[in-house]
């Protein structure tokens, strides 16, 4: 785990976001950056696609970018290291 650095800004709106859907300011953070990584590597998926792919990864144990690169949309593969 590391130190990531945000402006203000993009901290308030992780805030307000994370209140809005009940996470906590780290927990909406990943989900943002998960969302974003998937569709930067899927481009041609919407959201529910891309959320599909994120529950799909979580009952396989986590999303695992490794993985990810290598699997079709809407086949993610366990991750090896455990979640996240």
């Amino acid at each position: 785990m590391g130190i990531v650095k945000i402006s203000d800004l993009m901290h308030e709106n992780l805030r307000v976001a994370g209140n809005a859907l009940s996470r906590s300011i780290n927990a909406q953070a990943e989900h943002w950056m998960r969302v974003g990584m998937l569709t930067e590597m899927h481009p041609e998926l919407d959201y529910r696609e891309v959320c599909q792919l994120l529950i799909q990864a979580e009952l396989a144990g986590g999303l695992d970018i490794a993985a990810a690169v290598t699997t079709q949309p809407g086949k993610p593969r366990a991750s090896s290291s455990g979640k996240h």
